[in-house]
């Protein structure tokens, strides 16, 4: 194949249909190598010749397609033509970051692709309700602020497969809209509500309670969420391997402690800013979650040394926890690196703003991790007033040990 390849491409930019390429090649081998090809080239091999030009555009060569590396000023009336010409072929689609893609060319491509399995809308911002293609499987609409819950209606009762569905900074939904995803998507594992800050404890008890086999949320910035949403998840979410509840400050260690007792697959958990919890929800942690690999405390102003000693005990700590973050932990002291010297798989930890960390302490735990990567700041000490009166001179820096 190697060989295959590289006399075909010495034959790339023949101008001659009658070339040696096409009369030694069958045309069934030829669509094989284009399949190969990327967006760029194969445009570019389209203008070779009429005969490239059809093995070219052929649509099996178009069953995944990113508009993104290629050109982001695309129109609507591209994402017709392709929807028309690769039809039944399209699986893929990423259209991120394309602004002039409006309902209209999205009303066509979901009119000819049928089988489209994951599309990608993150930043089209002229999109706004649509409906169509009953076996997608995935969907990016991250940002497209005009998305209603009269689109998500509309959507999921004709794409009841959804596996995957990114909402971050969907301002206009609401609960009525969660209501409509948790009625009609039970395969859903994925869901991004990051930034919906309408969003309540309704609506999100509602996907607990109708997808069961949610694996990932993402409600960060969701400030209006309570405990609620934690119990709910933990009685009706067993397989929830990822929570992001970054800025929910309503959240409290009576949420997490149920969340940790029922949810033992738990991996990573973002708790940034979850102001409240103590060590008691590290406890939980520890005993009841042995798979936990990632884990951000940052802003968690509650958390001691006693929390993280339970968790460098616990069944995550030696072969499983790699990056915790600890940043803006004012309570936290070279005690806590101490308890973590055995976390034999911590790759990265986050220190910044814990004004009790020292470099001392820092080097310590580096004797048992050589190579952990610490992340710290620390205030140099002000130098002395020079001779001469001249004014004090301070110095201000971000250091990455």
């Amino acid at each position: 194949m190697a060989k295959l390849l590289n006399w075909f491409c010495l034959q790339m930019f023949s101008n001659n249909d009658e070339a040696v390429i096409n009369k030694k090649l069958p045309k069934e081998l030829l669509l094989r190598i284009f399949s190969f090809l990327d967006v760029v080239t194969l445009c570019r091999c389209a203008q070779v010749s009429r005969a490239w030009n059809v093995l070219a555009l052929d649509g099996s060569n178009w069953q995944r397609i990113d508009l993104f590396d290629f050109q982001r000023d695309i129109e609507g009336r591209v994402v017709e033509n392709i929807s028309k010409r690769c039809g039944g072929f399209l699986r893929k689609l990423s259209l991120r970051g394309c602004q002039g893609v409006g309902d209209n060319a999205l009303r066509t491509f979901a009119q000819n692709c049928r089988n489209i399995e994951v599309l990608n809308l993150n930043g089209c911002t002229k999109i706004t309700d649509a409906e169509g293609c009953p076996l997608l499987e995935q969907l990016n609409i991250s940002w497209c602020d005009q998305v209603t819950k009269d689109g998500i209606q509309a959507l999921v009762r004709g794409c009841g497969g959804l596996k995957a569905l990114f909402l971050k900074g969907c301002t206009q939904l609401e609960d009525e809209a969660l209501k409509y995803i948790g009625a009609h998507c039970p395969e859903l594992v994925t869901l991004n509500l990051q930034t919906c800050l309408q969003i309540t404890d309704d609506g999100l008890i509602t996907i607990c309670r109708g997808c069961h086999k949610l694996q990932s949320l993402c409600a960060s910035g969701c400030c209006n969420i309570t405990d609620a949403i934690l119990n709910a998840l933990g009685q009706n979410c067993p397989r929830l391997r990822i929570l992001e509840v970054a800025r929910c400050s309503q959240l409290t260690d009576v949420g997490f402690t149920t969340l940790a007792r029922n949810c033992h697959e738990l991996e990573k958990m973002d708790l940034e800013e979850c102001v409240q919890i103590t060590d008691s929800t590290l406890i939980q942690l520890s005993i009841h979650c042995p798979r936990l690999q990632v884990l951000s405390l940052s802003h968690c102003e509650l958390i001691t040394d006693d929390g993280i000693r339970h968790l460098g005990n616990g069944a995550c700590a030696h072969d499983r926890l790699e990056v915790i973050e600890l940043d803006n932990c004012p309570l936290i002291t070279d005690a806590s690196l101490e308890h973590l010297k055995s976390c034999h798989s911590l790759e990265r930890i986050e220190l910044y703003d814990c004004q009790q960390i020292t470099r001392a302490g820092i080097k310590r735990l580096r004797t048992h991790l050589p190579n952990i990567k610490v992340h710290a700041y620390f205030a140099p000490v002000t130098p002395p007033p020079s001779v001469g009166g001249s004014r004090q001179r301070f110095c201000r820096c971000c250091i990455i040990l």
